[in-house]
């Protein structure tokens, strides 16, 4: 797929616009936060020049438009398409790098992926899943800014908040908000 000026100047517009306003939607659930509290997090896909650092959510409330800029940030790279990502995904992420102790600053090898990658990717590698949480927007494969993958892996486990893969051979860390469940890539 290639990107014409246009289209890179009208992304850039969409994810800067994203970033600056802050409306909200619906209420989070579960974790008791600060009801003024915000939380940042920043994403780089490693596949696009792109990268966001976000409030995607205000207290007990998600930010549409940063929902949005993510799911544009996070959409499958080999076919441009998009699906709305798991604001609990989110939530998962800032969480594990704040017990980690360090800022939400995370490199994104694969977030959404279309059934049509996913099946491509499944018949070259047994390591990925025919029915993946990719394809539901409720995955993510990451690095952690300044932290080592087995760290990191330790303890997202220690949380027991969702599925975690360990990928040691190509440094990074699977991390979705499916039913607890552990492996090794």
């Amino acid at each position: 797929m290639s990107w014409s000026r246009r289209r890179v100047v009208k992304t850039g517009g969409l994810l800067a616009a994203a970033s600056a306003v802050g409306v909200l939607i619906r209420p989070a659930h579960g974790r008791g936060q600060d009801s003024d509290a915000l939380k940042r997090i920043t994403l780089k896909n490693l596949h696009t020049p792109e990268s966001l650092d976000i409030a995607f959510r205000h207290g007990e409330a998600y930010v549409p438009d940063a929902l949005a800029a993510i799911q544009v940030l996070l959409r499958d790279y080999r076919t441009g398409e998009q699906h709305p990502i798991d604001p609990a995904l989110l939530d998962y992420l800032y969480d594990v790098a704040q017990t980690v102790g360090v800022a939400p600053v995370f490199s994104v090898i694969s977030g959404y992926r279309s059934p049509q990658t996913n099946a491509m990717l499944h018949e070259r590698s047994g390591g990925v899943a025919s029915h993946s949480l990719h394809m539901e927007g409720r995955a993510i494969d990451v690095r952690l800014a300044g932290v080592d993958c087995a760290d990191l892996v330790d303890k997202a486990l220690g949380m027991r908040c969702g599925g975690v893969g360990y990928y040691r051979r190509s440094n990074f860390v699977h991390l979705d908000t499916g039913r607890f469940r552990t492996w090794r890539g």
